[in-house]
């Protein structure tokens, strides 16, 4: 089964991120996060399958994150409150996702992409 790969298409980021899935013809379906936002039922899932802290899934240098004041915000929130509020708005959640057969990697760095696709 392909990965899905959701991502923001005018996002530097995930361009890169695109592009590498590309040249190592890596089948995917993409998913465009601002039109197709993540369900409060798709984050916690992927939460919990991903291993990482909630606030990597927060898009924290984003213009809706920083006029909302969520890094102060953020710490007074429950997990089903910030995972509620993720699910609110694309722009909130942190680009690219790459989810695959129960995996999840948040953001792109070479590396770990790297790494996940060499096991």
């Amino acid at each position: 089964m392909a990965a899905q790969f959701i991502c923001y298409p005018k996002c530097t980021t995930c361009q890169k991120a695109k592009a590498y899935l590309d040249e190592r013809k890596i089948a995917y379906t993409m998913r465009d996060i601002k039109i197709d936002n993540p369900t409060y039922e798709e984050l916690l899932q992927w939460y919990q399958n991903s291993g990482i802290a909630l606030k990597r899934f927060f898009n924290t240098s984003g213009m809706l994150y920083k006029q909302m004041g969520l890094k102060e915000k953020l710490p007074q929130m429950t997990q089903e409150e910030q995972l509620r509020l993720l699910a609110t708005d694309g722009m909130l959640v942190k680009r690219p996702i790459l989810v695959e057969d129960g995996q999840i990697l948040v953001g792109f760095r070479e590396k770990e992409w790297e790494q996940y696709y060499q096991n």
